[in-house]
Formats: structure tokens, sequence, C-alpha cells
């Protein structure tokens, strides 16, 4: 498989064709992203992230399936394409001007390679804010999109409403609809400091009025960052109905080093370290007062990706996430690793561990030093108390090889019992989806020869009557000769395949996405 081949957008809705029967209460569409230009005129990529964003829709109505897909016209996009050439550039790869340019356009790359002026690249996930959809990677810029034709419109700086540098692409949602999301402020006033902030849904007088979904926000809670100039890389965070989990991990971003990466001829990306002799930092924030909880919990060196889920249980708060050894994931999606690793020559691969945490958020007081304070039956998670008011925590690794997790997101922040993946346990590239009971520890599958299957999706059925009672999408790649790329559906409950709809066109490696019901 050529992960740096250009993708074919494919703008118009195109019926694909359907064997098996797609549920009829299946209505809505399942937005996807992730990059998909690779080379422009003779420069290319050197990572997989960089790749210019591919939208890609399968709209499902009455038992039949659309599919279509679109470059995201970002600034990025349009300045590239007008030069021939890469001249933005992304985490993993540095653009320089074209030889031949004078000395006054050099200059000003330079100087804009200081303060990095990011890209508007939205590689990585659709988001909703408000009632508007964004397609988004992790710098201060989302581009809001048309949901149904994937067209761009406008592009939203969130500096111009809050003080963020970079902000992650997997923002929670509450019942109400309102979202909730962190980002680093870098160096601002003189401080360092991750915001977590919360994006109101529209208010009813402002319904249908072109208001910025980001008008409104407020930031809830700040936390000081423990180095002025090097932040935490932050992924994603966990979330309950009166806490927000914020893991300060020893994975950062040396914001020195970026401002001068440009002139020492490295990308910025080369400007992230992992330090194994620190440890990690767990914030859990009251949302209620946007204040911390009294109690301080560290646990040992680790790099977070996905929070899985999180919940409130017994004063605690237990709280599920996929974690690394050590940083080096990006590495493997250097292109010239996914070419190896699809030939299974990587030998630098660092596996997934999927793990539990409880944190007890009740006083310590009258508890001696050496004890756990967690008192739940069905984890041996631990917090072990070092001192009055700081505990060290120790995870249950509940399986391994896991990536890429989604639940049915009506139980977000509350107790649940299934997860869906994707099995990356020999390499980042999944050949297979999984469901798995986090109770039993059973792993249900499901694979096609020559077939790499995206991240899953689980769509609840409406009035469903358990937590698995829905379907399972995901977006299948077929390198089987003569066949085409399909979308297939699983039943939540056996896993097993309901129907697939062959899309008559190539679908390409993404990222993450969205299912928005009809109606919505």
């Amino acid at each position: 498989m050529d992960f740096s081949k250009n993708a074919t957008e494919r703008p118009e809705p195109c019926k694909a064709e359907v064997k098996g029967t797609i549920p009829n209460w299946l209505q809505g569409t399942l937005l996807r992203n992730g990059p998909g230009i690779f080379s422009v005129g003779e420069t290319s990529y050197d990572h997989w992230f960089d790749g210019m964003s591919l939208m890609t829709s399968f709209s499902f109505e009455d038992g039949e399936m659309t599919h279509r897909s679109r470059f995201l016209r970002s600034d990025t996009y349009n300045s590239n394409m007008s030069a021939n050439r890469i001249v933005v550039s992304e985490m993993g790869t540095m653009a320089y001007p074209d030889p031949s340019k004078n000395f006054i356009v050099k200059a000003i790359t330079f100087l804009n390679h200081t303060v990095p002026d990011f890209t508007d690249n939205g590689y990585s996930n659709i988001i909703k804010y408000g009632d508007d959809y964004y397609a988004t990677s992790e710098t201060n810029y989302i581009r809001k999109i048309d949901p149904v034709t994937l067209e761009t419109q406008d592009k939203v700086d969130y500096m111009k409403y809050l003080p963020v540098n970079l902000a992650t692409s997997h923002p929670h949602y509450d019942k109400e609809g309102n979202a909730y999301n962190i980002g680093i402020s870098i160096a601002e006033k003189g401080k360092t400091k991750y915001i977590l902030f919360k994006v109101p849904n529209v208010s009813p007088k402002d319904k249908g009025k072109t208001v910025p979904a980001l008008k409104n926000v407020k930031a809830i809670s700040t936390v000081s960052c423990r180095s002025l100039f090097t932040p935490s890389y932050c992924h994603s965070i966990g979330f309950t109905d009166n806490y927000i989990i914020f893991v300060e991990q020893p994975f950062k971003l040396d914001i020195l080093k970026m401002a001068t990466a440009y002139m020492r001829g490295v990308n910025w990306a080369s400007c992230m370290k992992f330090c194994p002799d620190e440890n990690t930092l767990i914030h859990l924030i009251d949302k209620r007062t946007g204040k911390e909880v009294e109690m301080k919990f560290t646990t040992g060196p680790m790099v977070i990706s996905h929070h899985v889920n999180a919940f409130e249980d017994k004063d605690h708060v237990v709280f599920d996430a996929v974690t690394y050894d050590d940083s080096k994931l990006y590495d493997m999606f250097f292109l010239k690793n996914l070419k190896d690793a699809a030939s299974s020559q990587s030998s630098e691969y660092s596996k997934p561990s999927f793990r539990r945490f409880a944190l007890p958020v009740k006083s310590d007081k009258g508890v001696g030093v050496g004890e756990n304070l967690v008192k739940l039956s069905y984890t041996t998670a631990s917090a072990v108390k070092e001192k009055e008011g700081k505990c060290t925590c120790q995870s249950e690794v509940l399986c391994e090889g896991f990536e890429l997790p989604r639940i049915n997101y009506d139980f977000n922040g509350k107790k649940y019992k299934f997860v869906y993946g994707n099995i990356v346990d020999q390499s980042a590239l999944s050949k297979q989806v999984a469901k798995f009971d986090t109770e039993t520890k059973a792993m249900l599958y499901w694979n096609e020869e020559n077939c790499w299957p995206s991240e899953p999706i689980f769509v609840p059925r409406p009035n469903g009557e358990s937590e698995d009672d829905g379907v399972v999408l995901s977006s299948v790649i077929n390198s089987n000769p003569g066949q085409s790329g399909f979308l297939v559906i699983l039943d939540g409950k056996t896993f097993k395949e309901v129907a697939r709809a062959y899309v008559n066109a190539d679908l390409y490696k993404d990222m993450h996405g969205i299912f928005i019901p009809k109606g919505n």
C-alpha cells in the first residue's frame, strides 16, 4: 500500500452498491477526515500527518448510501496549489522558498517561522461548535465546512476569541450540545498555561443568525504549565458530568527550539521531546468551580493519545485511556517508515496499552501514608498516598494493541462496558476492527484479507435497548485486485457484518470522523 499517493476527490454524490441490508433507522451522514495530498509539483511532505486534508462523506437514507469526497480548500491548499510547490510548513515538513526567489521573500519567510503562523490544514477530525461543523487539526485555525457538500467556508482563528496557540481536535459534548476543549496558551503575558474552554450551544435568540460559534466561548479553567517554554502536548481530555481530566504528560513542545527550527533546517516535530525521567501529572478539574480538586495525582512517565471514557463512582473518578511507553508513535508515521511498516520491516514499533486509572476525590485525612485510597472492587488500579494531599497512581491494563477507541457516546462520562477500536498490535497500520468488553475483557473482531478498516464509529439505534444496540461504521481500503473500497456496517452487539456499501472508487487512510444524525 502506498500511503504517499495523492488522493482523487469526488465532489459529486455517487450512489454506492449495497450488499446486505442497511437498517432503515440508519439515517444521517458519516463525515471522515484525513490527509490526502502528499506531493505538490516537485515537493513532497515527509510525514503522513502533514498531508492536505481530504474530507469524505457517507450519507444514509432509506437503506441506501451515497459517497462523496472533497479536498479542504484551506489557505494552505490554495497557497501550495498556486505556487505548484509546498510553501506552507507543517509539523513534520519545513517548507523553504523556491531557491530562485529573492532575498526579501526569504527574509519574510524566515520571520513567519520564528513565531510560527500555523497552517489551517485541518486534516485530523470534524468537530461541531454550536450549529457549525469544522475541519480541524491542532493549530489555532479551524475551517468551517458545509457538512452536506463538503465545501470549505470561513477560516476561524481561536486567537480572536481566546489566547490559545494550539487546541485539540477531540472536544467533548454534553447533553445540551455545549462543547468542551483544551488549548495551550504559549508565553502569554509571561506565562504558559492550558486553558479549558466551553463553547456554548447556540442560544434560542441566536438561532438562525450567522453568529460565529466561538463568539460566546468561556474559559472555564486555567492550569499553569510546569515549565514556561516546554508545555506538554495534549491530544484529548477525559470528561464526566462534574469533572474534566487533563493529563500533563512528559511529552513536550520545546518552544525555543521551535522558534529557531527553520533557521536550523529542521522540522517543528523534532522540537517535541519525551522526558522519561519525569512523572505524569493528572489534573482533575471540577467543572462547576473551574478549580482543581485538592488531591494531587501523579503517575509514571507515559504518552497518552486518546481518552476512551471516564465516569464517577463512589467518590472516585475512573478514566480509561490509550497510552504508550514512549513517543515513537509519531515517528512511525513518517512516510518512509509507513512504507517499511506496510512491508512488515518495522522494528521500531511501540505498542499501545488500554489503561484504567482511578482517582479518589474524597479527603485523605486519617489515611496512612502508603495506603491505597481506591475502594472499587472491579479494578486493580490504585492511588497510593505519598503524603497529605498527594497520591501516586498505578493503572490497570485492560488490553494491549488497541487504538482509535470509540464508544456509544450516549454513555460518555458514564459507567460503560463496550469500546470499538482498531487492532494495532503489530504495527500502526490496522487490518482489524474490534469490539472490546471492559468487564469480561472479551474481544470480537472483524477483518478481511487485504483490507484496512478505519476507526470504527458506533451509531446507536434510536430508543435502543442496550449500550451496544446499534451499528458500527468503518470505511475500508480494499487492496484486492479489481475491487473498490467500501463502508462496512457491523452489528453493535454481535459484531457480525450487516451490510457493506461499495463506493466504486478508492478510499484512503484517514484519521477521525463524526456521525451526524438526520435532522441535525
